[in-house]
């Protein structure tokens, strides 16, 4: 594998001008596509084959358009003493449901005070209308939304108190936070703080920011073709970008490392590809196989959200092995601080070589200081890693997921939500619809109306409503709790077993978004273990090929395991908990999106198997080259750490800058993946694999001789090293330093 990318980096480099005009070109291209072809995204989340997705769409097909769409609860309140119902109010009511009808975009509100459907609570104080609008949620305009909010202000001024939920009311996640932006500037102060070097740093940013671009580009272009969900390309801008850099940065931190041991421009960039670019092949292919995995779930819209992060992540690693080494070409010597570059040419006039090629020789610098004292307490270091994650992981127990929107604190629909669960229930915001089908609908669904009215946990069962052809009908069931709580979970599934049950040859079914919901969490609930074991066993064998050895993957895969626990347990804290939630202005609390643990499991797995190969493989690397094995793990571990150092710090920031301001729905996991960082790179690879390797010893690279016919990856470039040990040349010298 290294020869094979020494010789793409080579021509990479050769060919430089051309490579970029490419990558150039394909950008452009991405930019026409997304321009010209692309689509809308979707909100829903759907699995096809499931019985709450399948009434849906019949629902569809029998009642009208308006069953999916969105649609809009404007919900109407008296002050205490009062009746909704006295004709004072009536007449305010009437005139509110009058402008609601004259809605841009909307088909249609109702009437509560209609006697044939009235929505009116119990103690007639309250009362609400739907506004429906045919539409998916996130085809609803932003200015048919503000005019929904301003009938909802006049609502107000002639004397009601009026406040609207709904999904017609949710708009759909987008990019261009000033915090957002405040980590890609953050990434540009670590890059230049690492290099000594603003044309480096740049020169590193640019290449990420291009292969970002392509894949949110083309991401952005297939929306034209296929439904992906709104927050698809978020994910693959957060991640992408974060790859991308880090990616730059090892192959860029080579090539500064071979300049300072006396090798020409035309030198070190093929040996920098063809070693770091070694370890960034394994890494990327580690998260595409992970993020692709996720189609184990069998959720469609899972599926396409794992493979378009994929296809970002497959850009970021062909960008950084072919035009992060054409860029260094044209940069050459300026990667390099002013200094190193007069002390190079001093050098070089007395044809010797800088003695650069460990970044602290003397083992006395921060990170020299740093390994030598955790492998020298190493039984301290590991427990203490351990505990202090364990403990972060705690909450972990207790987590909670649902698709059920959560609503800002203090907005209008948390406001609304709050007057509809006072006046009318908790489950009055997530009603479920049982459906039937065939010649006896209209009766079974009266019969189905009367038994599901009786069970636990129902408040009301709405008479059956048939369609227009009269062969099916619908029955609304309010359940007595919230969408989210368990026992409406439950409820679902009694619901169900009574259908079966009952015997009847007319086929009935439980429906509904909160009745979706239930049936995504469970499906997403039992895939998580199933994943976790692909990802868990990928990472071992992965370990075991990259390093030939038993125990350094049993290393890894346990610290993964402790960076997940960390990541979910703190986000269970901070945004189920509400624990510090002002520090990240989490506007609400509540279950975790059902779809959150399994997408940070799959990005942080390829993650944190980054920061494993680079770090473990400079250890190796000195164990091979005859150092003892502590010393190896020393020598390794200043060598690779500052680099993971800066990387993870890049990661965290480009994560952490979609928190404070970001989408409801990214925010979660944005947190989760920064704090899985943290965790992964300055807890787990700083203080527990060294401590852990260095308890090992020898052990660590043992591989039983039954293993021994394994393939070697060579992720070290060890060939390239046996090629100049034989006096043949690794690369062409044909470039002088200067170019």
């Amino acid at each position: 594998m290294a020869t094979f990318l020494h010789r793409l980096g080579r021509a990479s480099f050769r060919h430089k001008g051309l490579v970029i005009a490419v990558w150039v070109l394909l950008l452009a291209l991405g930019g026409v596509g997304a321009a010209t072809l692309s689509g809308k995204t979707v909100n829903t989340f759907e699995i096809p084959g499931q019985e709450s997705t399948t009434a849906l769409r019949i629902i569809g097909q029998e009642f009208g358009a308006t069953a999916e769409g969105a649609s809009a609860q404007v919900v109407l309140e008296v002050p205490a003493g009062q009746k909704i119902t006295a004709p004072d109010n009536a007449a305010k009511v009437a005139g509110v449901v009058q402008a609601l009808n004259a809605l841009p975009g909307a088909r249609g509100a109702t009437n509560p005070l209609d006697q044939a459907a009235p929505t009116v609570s119990p103690d007639l104080r309250a009362a609400y209308s739907t506004v429906s609008y045919g539409v998916a949620p996130p085809e609803v305009t932003d200015a048919q939304r503000q005019a929904l909010l301003r009938a909802v202000d006049d609502a107000r001024a002639s004397g009601l108190t009026a406040e609207v939920t709904g999904t017609a009311t949710q708009g759909a996640a987008k990019l261009g936070g000033a915090a957002e932006g405040l980590g890609v500037v953050v990434a540009l102060v670590v890059l230049a703080l690492t290099y000594g070097s603003l044309v480096a740093a740049g020169m590193n940013l640019l290449t990420a920011v291009v292969g970002v671009g392509i894949g949110a580009l083309g991401i952005t272009t297939l929306t034209g073709f296929v439904d992906l969900q709104s927050t698809t390309p978020i994910l693959a801008v957060m991640l992408g970008l974060a790859v991308g850099i880090d990616y730059a940065l090892f192959i860029v931190t080579r090539f500064r490392h071979e300049l300072l041991a006396g090798r020409t421009v035309a030198e070190a960039v093929p040996l920098a590809v063809g070693t770091a670019g070694s370890a960034v092949l394994t890494a990327g292919t580690t998260v595409v196989i992970a993020l692709a995995g996720l189609a184990v779930a069998g959720i469609p819209f899972l599926t396409e959200m794992g493979v378009a992060a994929a296809a970002t992540v497959v850009v970021a690693v062909l960008v950084a092995l072919t035009l992060v080494p054409a860029a260094l070409g044209v940069v050459g010597l300026r990667a390099l601080p002013r200094s190193a570059r007069r002390a190079l040419a001093h050098e070089s006039g007395k044809h010797t070589a800088v003695p650069a090629a460990d970044p602290d020789p003397t083992g006395r610098g921060f990170f020299g200081g740093w390994s030598r004292l955790i492998t020298g307490r190493r039984w301290l270091s590991l427990v203490a890693a351990v505990l202090v994650l364990g403990a972060v992981a705690v909450p972990v127990a207790s987590m909670q997921t649902s698709l059920a929107t959560s609503w800002p604190d203090g907005s209008t629909q948390e406001k609304a939500q709050g007057i509809l669960a006072d006046r009318f229930g908790a489950g009055v915001s997530g009603p479920l619809l049982v459906l039937t089908r065939g010649d006896d609908a209209v009766a079974r669904g009266t019969q189905l109306s009367t038994e599901l009215g009786r069970l636990d946990g129902v408040a009301v069962a709405t008479p059956a409503v048939p369609s227009q052809d009269g062969k099916a009908a619908l029955v609304t069931v309010v359940p007595k709790t919230a969408p989210d709580d368990a026992a409406t979970t439950d409820l679902v599934h009694r619901m169900r077993d009574l259908i079966r049950e009952d015997g009847s040859s007319t086929p009935a079914y439980v429906t509904g978004q909160t009745a979706v919901s239930v049936d995504v969490n469970a499906t997403l609930s039992e895939a998580l273990p199933v994943y976790l074991v692909l990802v868990v066993g990928l990472a071992f064998v992965l370990l075991v090929l990259v390093f030939r050895s038993l125990l350094v993957p049993v290393v890894g895969v346990l610290g993964f395991l402790l960076t997940i626990g960390a990541s979910l347990g703190a986000t269970t804290a901070v945004f189920q908990w509400g624990w510090a939630k002002q520090l990240v202005h989490a506007d609400t609390t509540g279950p975790l999106l059902s779809l959150a643990p399994i997408i940070v499991v799959g990005i942080l797995f390829g993650l944190a198997m980054d920061y494993q190969v680079f770090l473990v493989s400079r250890m190796h690397e000195a164990h091979a080259h005859g150092a003892r094995p502590l010393q190896a793990v020393r020598t390794g571990f200043r060598q690779a750490a500052p680099v993971v150092v800066a990387a993870a710090a890049i990661m965290f920031a480009v994560f952490a800058g979609f928190v404070p301001e970001g989408d409801a729905t990214i925010k979660p996991i944005a947190f989760a993946l920064a704090i899985g960082i943290l965790a992964d790179a300055v807890v787990v690879r700083m203080v527990a694999v060294p401590a852990a390797l260095s308890l090992l010893g020898r052990a660590a690279w043992w591989l039983p001789r039954w293993l021994q016919w394994l393939p070697v990856l060579d992720v070290e470039g060890a060939a390239l090293e046996r090629r100049d040990s034989t006096g043949e040349r690794a690369v062409t010298p044909e470039a002088s330093p200067t170019h």
